[in-house]
């Protein structure tokens, strides 16, 4: 029995979802690139959630369901208000999504029709927990959604609680269809080892929000902001960076076990940046993001991914960093969600095995004479 460390090279399972394939990333056969330039979020979370692209009647109905269920229980929002104020937005949002299962009468009905109409629950609901966390920890009273916005829009208006830039939701929903899934990455296949269990959607969206939150997954973003306001300047990034590298240091957002040639959703980002940076009439941020990438490239051969560009994005949008995780999760549940209906679809045991390495031959001693 050989040993991949991390999982590496393992094929764990088959999936209809996405594919990375020489590098191209596609949902459900299509280019990312192609859905990146040409869709709303709402038909990427359609594709993903059923297989293909939806006529004009499905994407209404869809916008009409994630209006609808946008609101959040009354209890959970008190419960957002009692968190400790120094709990990270992902603790919280964490915590929150595992509560909205104790109010769903169909929580452990995993019927496909149950479970779909969880999906759009779920999606409906996170931008509004995370939104409403944001105001809270701000000293504020939550914004109510409103079922009359579109879904990017709708979250951005939650978070200022006035009719947002087209700009911004134009920023925010390509930057949720970037996001929204990347085949068996660290978060999705705890869902799925969740769901193979037969447990709940919630349990396993829970599951997944939790991995997430790690700084080498989902986190990544939030260091590459802690990171370019470390440096703080232009003229100190050559000198930073270098003593980084010379010292062995991770630079946050470089990198990826599966892309060789660079992630291809990182282009995106850094033309988003570059257009959020000449708006606001501040550059600083972009031009250090790309003086960093010259450097990392040039001495370590590695290439940016999707986290690094998203950092200065989301700073542009006036997205505080403790948010850029869960605005992650707010996209990636469209495609955790699409995981748990195919796992369940076709399920079994998730159960690998791992090699012992401990001490063999050994003898129990009676606790009087060790």
């Amino acid at each position: 029995m050989s040993v991949a460390k991390g999982l590496e090279g393992v094929v764990a399972l088959t999936s209809g979802i996405s594919s990375i394939v020489d590098g191209v990333l596609t949902y459900r056969g299509i280019n990312i690139d192609d859905l990146a330039e040409k869709a709303k979020f709402e038909e990427v979370m359609f594709l993903l959630w059923k297989g293909h692209l939806p006529n004009q009647e499905e994407l209404n109905n869809l916008k009409k369901q994630l209006g609808e269920q946008a609101a959040l229980p009354e209890a959970v929002l008190q419960q957002l208000k009692a968190y400790p104020n120094e709990t990270h937005p992902m603790a919280a949002l964490r915590t929150a999504v595992s509560a909205l299962g104790m109010y769903d009468p169909d929580a452990d009905d995993n019927s496909r029709e149950a479970n779909e109409r969880k999906a759009i629950s779920l999606a409906a609901k996170m931008p509004t927990i995370v939104a409403a966390l944001f105001r809270i920890g701000k000293g504020l009273e939550p914004v109510a959604p409103d079922p009359s916005y579109g879904y990017a829009e709708n979250f951005v208006y939650m978070l200022h609680g006035k009719k947002p830039e087209v700009t911004a939701v134009e920023a925010i929903d390509k930057a949720l269809i970037l996001h929204a899934d990347h085949e068996l990455n660290a978060s999705t296949f705890a869902a799925r080892v969740t769901t193979a269990t037969l447990s709940d959607m919630y349990s396993a969206i829970t599951s997944a929000i939790g991995t997430l939150k790690g700084p080498l997954h989902g986190g990544a973003n939030e260091r590459v902001m802690a990171m370019l306001e470390e440096i703080g300047s232009l003229e100190q990034v050559e000198k930073v960076i270098t003593a980084k590298l010379d010292n062995k240091e991770k630079i946050m957002g470089f990198g990826h076990r599966v892309y060789k040639d660079g992630d291809p959703r990182a282009k995106h980002l850094r033309e988003m940046s570059r257009q959020l940076s000449e708006i606001a009439g501040d550059k600083k941020w972009y031009e250090m993001s790309v003086k960093i990438e010259e450097l990392v490239v040039s001495k370590k051969g590695l290439k940016p991914n999707v986290d690094f560009y998203s950092a200065s994005t989301y700073h542009y949008l006036g997205i505080p960093r403790k948010l850029f995780t869960p605005i992650f999760a707010i996209s990636r549940v469209s495609g955790w969600t699409a995981h748990v209906l195919e796992q369940y679809a076709d399920n079994r045991l998730i159960r690998p095995r791992a090699e012992y390495t401990g001490p063999v031959h050994q003898s129990y001693i009676p606790v009087e004479n060790r």
